[in-house]
């Protein structure tokens, strides 16, 4: 069974995404806005309208150089910001892996969520080549809805959805690799198919799917993988009975007990 970790270090840094203008924004910048509802004993950021990413570094240097984007859930409303951000940061710096918790535009906004993970990728992968050149693969991960960003962001990373801010911009959006922990939306398509913005293709980066037969959004990640099958991208599926839906690495539910050490098998053979 794996070991849930619930308390990560402080954050060392947040980064802005973007310097000036928030591109296809026209609210003024402010400080995330913080919902009254605390259910189930979740942070729930209600508003982003100054997007950022914060550094979560493993402790004493204990690095495998490898980084990751994490994009929290919340429907594209909401950013489950602990739940499934900063202590999935806590579990990735466990396995010496730096993570990046990216505060995403919502609510409602998933064309410009895209564009905020798209920056992020470029921004990690800059300072990669910057200020910490042990980063050698920069990949990203996400639940629900962040898994939803996360499967669009792979898919789609050629899209040009902003003008060019600074240097980061001449890198690639694509990431190295992609974790979907029940991730939502990606069977929208006729008959619950692939959601047709998601174009699927052998230069999609491999990922690691995992969800349960009873939650409602299940069906997402069955459909992901078969089209990665279908590429011959390489991809690994796990499929629980029972877990239900937005546990994080939480103890208590068999689903957030058994990912983790899955997911960190994974990790390590593609490192």
């Amino acid at each position: 069974m794996a070991t849930t970790i619930l308390a990560p270090a402080q954050s060392s840094v947040k980064i802005k995404l973007w310097p000036g203008t928030v591109p296809g924004d026209n609210r003024p910048k402010a400080a995330d806005i913080i919902s009254d509802d605390h259910g189930g004993n979740v942070t729930r950021i209600a508003s982003v309208t100054d997007p950022v990413i914060e550094v979560f570094e493993p402790k004493n240097g204990n690095t495998t150089g490898m980084g990751v984007v994490v994009c929290p859930g919340g429907g594209y409303s909401i950013l489950a910001v602990d739940l499934e951000g900063y202590e999935v940061a806590g579990w990735l710096n466990t396995l010496g892996i730096t993570a990046y918790v990216l505060h995403y535009r919502v609510p409602d906004n998933p064309a410009a969520a895209l564009i905020d993970a798209q920056r992020a990728i470029r921004i990690v992968k800059n300072m990669g080549t910057q200020s910490n050149p042990s980063l050698k693969k920069v990949g990203i991960m996400g639940f629900s809805a962040g898994g939803s960003l996360s499967a669009r962001t792979s898919t789609r990373y050629s899209d040009k959805t902003y003008e060019p801010v600074d240097a980061a911009d001449q890198l690639s959006a694509k990431p190295d690799f992609a974790l979907l922990i029940y991730p939502a939306y990606l069977d929208q398509g006729p008959n619950k198919s692939l959601t047709p913005e998601l174009k699927v293709d052998s230069e999609t980066p491999p990922m690691f799917l995992f969800e349960t037969a009873d939650d409602p959004y299940g069906n997402s990640s069955l459909v992901m993988a078969g089209a990665l099958r279908e590429a011959k991208v390489p991809v690994e599926l796990h499929f629980l009975p029972t877990g239900g839906h937005g546990y994080g690495v939480r103890p208590g539910n068999p689903a957030a007990e058994i990912w983790p050490g899955l997911a960190a098998k994974w990790l390590e053979k593609i490192k």
